[in-house]
């Protein structure tokens, strides 16, 4: 048969015969494809060779396809393999059973014959009808529908020895399974031997189905479980008696466990009621004593916070001028304040910066590139406000013509906003003259800041300084008791107590000391914040700096005759966790009336040198002061960390802050409101004038939008910038704490000016509560202080153009304006052919244009110059 190249069909009578390839072959075997036929009967097959002979005469009969009658049993439990019979003719030819919910899964026949096919049901999942079809060849032949039930249900048994012999009687709960006893096999347990029980018949009721066997040929056994088997299931069955005994033995068990749990919780119950009672109490205690801590603070606080404040450390005009100017750009602060060395690359430079500052005083010119450098995409916010700076610091010395050029832009940016929000105008510093209006603010009430209103500044700032370090502050966190901020209160803190401490100094190197000098300290203070309280005092006694540094400082505390060194953490501090906790006067045992000496590590090295702590950039996650952090640990030692705290007890230290720096706010607000001589400053008279006139040109007659061009003007343009930021004006560092604390106050000026009534809840914030009786009062004293100005005889001309001319003359060369020209070039070198299309666009004269290509020249060949150079 390796020749076969196919297999030829024959068929009575027929011209044409059928041919089928061949699959598979072997010298002995092969496989083909029976094509089908529509007639029944008996056809002749030979096999075909290469050359088409045809050999052999083997016979195939044709007969008619499965036929399916029906299905016994017709149900089935959803665990399957229940063994069922299909009924029907021709079931010989089906190659597999499949099941509609099996997804097409093929079942082979156990047994199958002419009228007769058993196979095993699939499981299912859930209780069902499933369609049941027959496989014949390529072919599915549909057959019938078989219901799936719940497994049987086996309840209980029930075992009565007959001689020899035990018979059992199964109870299950009767089903429509119609189970017949050839489907279970059932086999007794007795210590893990197996008896087989023969099923002897089967009683059905509508409720229990009873099915009776008997184990043969037992002695003296009796059976308390049994395994019965169905399928390919087996179940294992306990006797009801056994159950019961285990019932009744659970059920007298029940009482006892529940009086000896009831036992158990009353005694639990009382040391519980007990131990809480002592802590309600406790805690009590210790909110009585927080409450009235805070009445006697309130009550007592007065305004004796500052004994000497020394000489006010104001910082001179050109460093105001430029921490003004240039508030985020060091780089720039030091360009236009550096004195630049005259030599020849620096004269040809004044050339091309002469050049551009003639250029720039052309009024026609310089707005026209400040549109310019507006309308493009690139030029950021930040750009801008670098922008108006530089023009600043290049026209100081012709404050006349920059207030001219200030007003023609104000006037180009309210007709920008007339149509829109007229009360948004210069709410934000969001373009270059907003910027340009804050730095001539600042120029033109330099005078008046200095004169009338630093010194009360200065003592406000003094006065919350002193205020936060008379109570706890976390030197981590910069938290602190006594604050204006409920963001930086420090309500965590634990017990302290005040301390007077005798300061000695040692003088050069042979041991000798100074006379003692008294400094008011807390056992909860660090070493760190013992130092600064030290020259803090230092200064303010003496009037000056102490002569050495705090970080080149290390003090030491006299012990048993003998000073011992003192460090914020050293080998027995405090561990919580991966965290250190920093040493304090307490930890150390510094009593009131200690001495402490001073010593330079210079002249007296120590023998561990320890630097800052705070130099460390994770300060913060390695080390904690009065705040714990957030470890788990045994508390036991340390009953002070079990007292609970409460931020609202707290509270009321916001508000004896509040009391103890008021009237320095009072002396402020009305410092900057106030009218010496009943007069405005020039600047304010004539700037309001000038809102005013805009707003009549603008036929803007509601008053609210010229308060709120004035109030954007004036208070929340320059006056908020100076009360947050005190170090604009003076030579002082400003913490965190102390700008939370300034941002208070600032908010409270600024409600002042507010034309809205504010309704505060219980829900509103602190800040907005600690001075809401007070805003009403500054409010009245706002609307006076305007009134005063508008009816004020207004400023001419010529006394205005005086006052900015004395201005200019009194700060010349205080900047380096080729510095701030040249920053400029670089601005107008970007945008160069932006900037000559806006000149184009408002029709400039060719003249114009012509400067500023001969501008252009000129830097571009000081560049060149430079290379070869």
């Amino acid at each position: 048969l390796q020749d076969v190249i196919g297999v030829r069909i024959l068929k009575d009578l027929s011209c044409s015969p059928q041919e089928s390839p061949v699959w598979n072959k072997t010298g002995v075997n092969l496989t083909f494809h029976i094509p089908s036929t529509n007639a029944k009967g008996a056809v002749k097959v030979c096999v075909l060779l290469p050359d088409g002979s045809c050999h052999g005469n083997a016979e195939i009969i044709y007969q008619s396809a499965p036929i399916c009658s029906g299905i016994v049993p017709s149900s089935s439990w959803i665990s399957g393999k229940r063994k069922v019979t299909l009924h029907g003719t021709n079931l010989h030819f089906v190659d597999g059973i499949t099941h509609d919910h099996m997804h097409n899964h093929a079942i082979l026949p156990r047994t199958s014959s002419y009228q007769n096919l058993t196979y095993e049901t699939p499981a299912a999942e859930k209780t069902q009808k499933s369609f049941v079809s027959m496989r014949v060849a390529n072919e599915t032949l549909s057959c019938t529908q078989i219901t799936y039930h719940k497994d049987p249900e086996f309840t209980s048994f029930s075992a009565v020895r007959e001689g020899k012999d035990v018979r059992i009687v199964i109870q299950k709960k009767a089903d429509e399974l119609n189970m017949s006893t050839a489907e279970l096999s059932v086999w007794g347990i007795r210590e893990e031997e197996m008896h087989f029980c023969s099923i002897e018949g089967k009683e059905s009721s509508s409720e229990i189905d009873s099915i009776s066997c008997e184990i043969k040929g037992i002695q003296e056994v009796t059976f308390n479980q049994l395994e019965i088997r169905y399928g390919d299931k087996s179940i294992k069955l306990t006797n009801s008696s056994s159950n019961l005994i285990f019932m009744l033995f659970a059920l007298l068990l029940i009482p006892v466990i529940v009086a000896v749990v009831v036992v158990v919780y009353q005694s639990k119950q009382k040391e519980l009621t007990v131990k809480m009672n002592r802590l309600i109490e406790d805690l009590e205690l210790d909110i009585r004593k927080d409450i009235r801590q805070g009445f006697v603070d309130l009550q007592t606080e007065k305004a004796d916070l500052m004994e000497n404040v020394g000489a006010i450390p104001f910082l001179d005009y050109k460093h105001f001028a430029s921490r003004i100017f240039f508030p985020e750009s060091d780089r720039l602060i030091r360009l236009c304040i550096k004195d630049i060395g005259q030599d020849v690359v620096t004269v040809k430079l004044d050339e091309g910066c002469q050049s551009l500052s003639k250029l720039i005083q052309d009024q026609l010119f310089l707005t026209s590139m400040v549109h310019a450098l507006e309308e493009q995409k690139s030029f950021t916010i930040k750009d801008k406000c670098s922008l108006a700076s530089l023009l600043t610091v290049a026209l100081h010395s012709n404050l006349l013509y920059l207030t001219n050029v200030m007003e023609v832009l104000l006037e180009d940016l309210m007709h920008q906003n007339s149509n829109s929000q007229p009360k948004l105008l210069l709410r934000r510093t969001q373009s270059t003259v907003e910027k340009l209006l804050t730095n001539w603010m600042s120029i033109c009430l330099y005078g008046f800041l200095r004169e009338s209103v630093g010194q009360h500044l200065f003592l406000l700032v003094s006065a919350l300084t002193q205020q936060i370090s008379k109570g706890p502050v976390d030197c981590v966190t910069e938290k602190a008791l006594y604050t204006l901020s409920e963001d930086w209160l420090l309500w965590q803190a634990q017990d302290f107590s005040p301390l007077k401490l005798q300061v000695l100094f040692a003088v050069g190197r042979d041991g000798e000391v100074s006379q003692p000098l008294e400094v008011d300290a807390l056992s909860c203070d660090t070493v760190e914040q013992l130092k600064e309280k030290i020259l803090s005092t230092f200064r303010a006694k003496f009037g000056f700096p102490y002569e050495t540094p705090i970080r080149d400082v290390c003090v030491e505390y006299e012990k048993h005759g003998s000073f011992v060194p003192l460090q914020d953490v050293d080998a027995s501090s405090e561990v919580i966790g991966d965290m250190k906790k920093l040493n304090t006067l307490k930890y150390y045992q510094i009593s009131d009336g200690a001495a402490i000496k001073v010593i330079s590590k210079k002249d007296h090295p120590p023998l561990s040198p320890q630097t800052s702590l705070k130099d460390d950039k994770n300060f913060s996650g390695k080390y904690f002061h009065l705040i714990d952090p957030d470890v788990v640990e045994d508390q036991a030692k340390s009953p002070e960390r079990k007292k609970l705290n409460l931020k609202e007890l707290h509270l009321t230290k916001l508000l004896s802050t509040k009391v103890a720096v008021h009237s320095y706010v009072e002396n402020l607000f009305n410092s900057i409101w106030g009218m010496p001589q009943s007069k405005a400053p020039h600047a304010v008279k004539y700037f309001f004038d000038f809102l005013d006139a805009r707003a009549d040109n603008m036929k803007i007659s509601d008053p609210d939008v010229r308060h709120i061009w004035k109030t954007n003007s004036l208070p929340l343009r320059f006056w908020v910038n100076i009360l947050k930021n005190p170090q604009f004006v003076f030579d002082m560092e400003k913490t965190p704490h102390l700008d939370g604390c300034l941002s208070v106050i600032a908010q409270a000026f600024m409600d002042c000016f507010s034309l809205s009534e504010i309704q505060l809840g219980k829900h509103a914030p602190t800040n907005k509560l600690l001075y809401a009786k007070d805003i009403p009062k500054f409010k009245q004293e706002v609307k006076v202080y305007y009134k005063q100005i508008r009816d004020q005889q207004p400023i001419t001309d010529t006394e205005f153009k005086n006052f900015l001319q004395e201005e200019s003359k009194k700060h010349e060369n205080e900047f380096n304006e080729a510095a701030a020209l040249k920053e400029l070039y670089k601005f107008i070198q970007q945008y160069f052919t932006q900037i000559k299309e806006k000149l184009s666009q408002n029709a400039a004269p060719a003249e114009l244009v012509e400067q500023l290509h001969h501008v252009k020249d000129t830097f571009d060949g000081l560049k060149s110059c430079s290379w070869s150079c």
